[in-house]
């Protein structure tokens, strides 16, 4: 598909991502009254090469997956003070909306589209072989947007964690990954 510059040109909306205020009555909501999971917890992540606005950071983070169908649903829990999109003026959004995630295949290429648009690079790094960045597309209402290219010679993590939700009992609904 060739890109016009702007940022739905990227790709689908595959995620929607949360940094509740409350980490564990968040997977409790998700879990119980949406009936979504089960959530996939990956415990101190920090990106290789992370920056926080161009500079780098040792921001650390845990964070939940679970699918609500084809959409996939992300807790993440800050663990420390470290400049990040975590913390200060895009930190905790109390139970609202955080981010979206669009999936790309040319991370350089999204990131032409996301400078044409105006949107501005807050945070970028690398969790194994898969690329990301997050934008802020500024002005009006909406959120950050990450941008992610996964790798492409790992196990399909996001295809294992989505079968899980397929057909779930609601039987250990936060599970330990690594």
């Amino acid at each position: 598909m060739a890109l016009r510059g702007k940022m739905a040109d990227l790709g689908d909306i595959m995620q929607l991502a949360f940094v509740p205020a409350d980490f564990d009555a968040a997977v409790r909501h998700w879990t119980g009254t949406m009936g979504v999971g089960p959530f996939y917890m990956i415990e101190g992540i920090h990106l290789d090469g992370m920056t926080y606005r161009g500079a780098p950071t040792e921001a650390v983070f845990d964070l939940a997956l679970a699918y609500w169908g084809d959409l996939q649903i992300e807790l993440i829990r800050p663990r420390d003070d470290h400049p990040s999109i975590y913390r200060g003026e895009y930190g905790s959004t109390g139970n609202g909306l955080h981010h979206v995630c669009i999936l790309v295949d040319d991370l350089a290429a999204a990131r032409a589209v996301c400078e044409e648009a105006g949107a501005e690079v807050v945070i970028e790094g690398r969790f194994g072989t898969s690329e990301v960045i997050y934008v802020d597309p500024g002005t009006g209402p909406g959120t950050l947007v990450e941008i992610l290219q996964q790798a492409k010679d790992g196990p399909d993590l996001f295809g294992m964690i989505k079968a899980a939700g397929q057909d779930w009992d609601g039987s250990e609904p936060l599970r330990k990954l690594g």
